[in-house]
């Protein structure tokens, strides 16, 4: 049960501002009511079936990211200059801008039905970057998709709080952010099986669109399920019986933060504001995320410069997304079994910078070898994932944790905008000195 921080058990004098939420109990109390002095026992052999038959439940239902892709996409909506680079940081202005919204929004509203909302509509502003025409039109279905993509990250970190034991969740939240490899594999070969097609057998739309109809589509089916199957919490688990629900709240109970709370409260997100953690979280976030706005989010440029073709770009850039799952799941599992994330998630970066000086150090005629090094790169989010997962792990009370969540992931946001405009220079020094390429085509 989520107790405010200071409330002792002690005697003595409490805060009024923490004493007045005395009352104010976490969703858990609502599974025990009725059942007071009865003592509930969870043996290791009863953990390990609700943890089976809750990884079964939950784990399918991961994030599913999209590849955004440049075939034809300048030329056909008279894309000029800088306006792709506009286009493509206008997702994180829209993520941004409603980041910490909607982790109140989160807090507040039923978990499940609030992010199936989201994934679903995320999907349908999707499909509606299909139909774009112009400029303008795809600043604005840019920004709608940062905004509604906003809450997936933060409410699969809050799923993995209220399920998961401390020692499990480094492992489930690496799970859960490997989906964004497994977009980037799957994604680039719908990508490159539509652009290979269009191009031997025609196509009755450009094929960027059929990419982000396909990819819209199958989002929403996603959500749909998701909207479905996945419970708000403990407490409305249809796959779980009664007395399971109430032994699932009790295997949580050792991480002493509760399933939830509703209600906002001020001196938690004053403590927020005031803990230098949340700040270190923050700056890690910022200054991490520069590359990542400036090379992995134009990565088939990059691959482009390395003497492929657009079209083989979307091919030859879906085993990055297969390092990135195999990093996280490696130290995801590790660092929960030896009890030390973030030592672990470390090797993520040390491999990481590995691959940059493969690209730097390596001839300009190694296409091979630097594009190995690209592959390298995408290790580096182990780090990201592993702080985010501490969010989960260590930031009690709900106020706090969603806004200590919402902070980090705006940093996120902002290191990703930065990076977007460093791009030019960026690719530029890991070219040798090539002219980023430009696809116009």
């Amino acid at each position: 049960m989520e107790r405010p921080p200071g409330c002792q058990e002690h005697r003595g004098s409490v805060p009024a501002e923490i004493a007045k939420h005395a009352n104010d109990a976490d969703e858990a109390m609502k599974a025990f009511a009725g059942h007071e002095g009865v003592l509930l026992e969870l043996d290791e052999a009863t953990n390990k079936r609700l943890l089976k038959r809750i990884d079964l439940h939950l784990m399918p239902y991961g994030p599913f990211d999209t590849l955004i892709n440049v075939m034809g996409i300048k030329k056909d909506i008279h894309l000029t200059g800088d306006d792709y680079q506009w286009i493509s940081s206008m997702f994180y202005f829209g993520y941004l801008a409603w980041e910490y919204p909607t982790n109140r929004l989160l807090q507040r509203l039923p978990l499940a039905k609030y992010s199936s909302f989201c994934i679903i509509v995320w999907g349908l502003v999707l499909c509606c970057m299909a139909g774009v025409k112009n400029y303008s039109g795809g600043l604005a279905v840019r920004f709608f998709l940062g905004v509604f993509e906003a809450a997936v990250t933060p409410g699969f970190a809050l799923f993995t709080s209220q399920w998961y034991t401390k020692r499990e969740q480094g492992t489930r939240v690496g799970i859960w952010f490997g989906f964004n490899g497994w977009a980037q594999i799957f994604g680039g070969l719908i990508a490159y099986a539509i652009a290979k097609g269009a191009r031997l057998h025609g196509s009755a739309i450009a094929p960027w669109r059929i990419v982000f109809l396909v990819t819209g589509l199958l989002t929403m089916a996603i959500g749909i399920l998701f909207l479905i199957f996945m419970p708000d919490n403990q407490l409305n688990a249809r796959w779980l019986k009664p007395f399971d629900r109430r032994l699932a709240i009790e295997r949580v109970r050792v991480n002493q933060q509760g399933i939830g709370n509703k209600h906002f409260k001020l001196y938690q997100l004053k403590e927020a504001l005031l803990d230098p953690t949340t700040w270190a979280f923050a700056f890690y976030a910022l200054t991490a995320d520069i590359p990542n706005g400036g090379i992995t989010n134009f990565f088939s440029q990059l691959i482009v410069s390395f003497g492929y073709t657009a079209e083989e770009s979307l091919l030859y850039g879906t085993p990055a997304g297969a390092v990135e799952v195999v990093a996280l799941l490696v130290c995801g599992y590790l660092g929960d079994r030896y009890g030390n994330r973030l030592l672990i998630s470390m090797s993520g970066l040390v491999v990481a910078i590995l691959g940059m000086i493969l690209i730097v150090a390596l001839p300009l005629s190694n296409n091979g070898g630097r594009l190995a090094g690209f592959y390298l790169t995408q290790a580096s989010p182990t780090l990201f994932v592993a702080l985010l997962s501490l969010i989960a792990t260590n930031v009690a009370g709900y106020t706090k944790k969603t806004t200590v969540a919402a902070i980090y992931l705006i940093s996120y946001c902002a290191g990703n905008i930065i990076g977007s405009y460093f791009r030019r220079g960026l690719i530029k020094i890991l070219t040798g000195g090539c002219r980023a390429p430009d696809f116009s085509a």
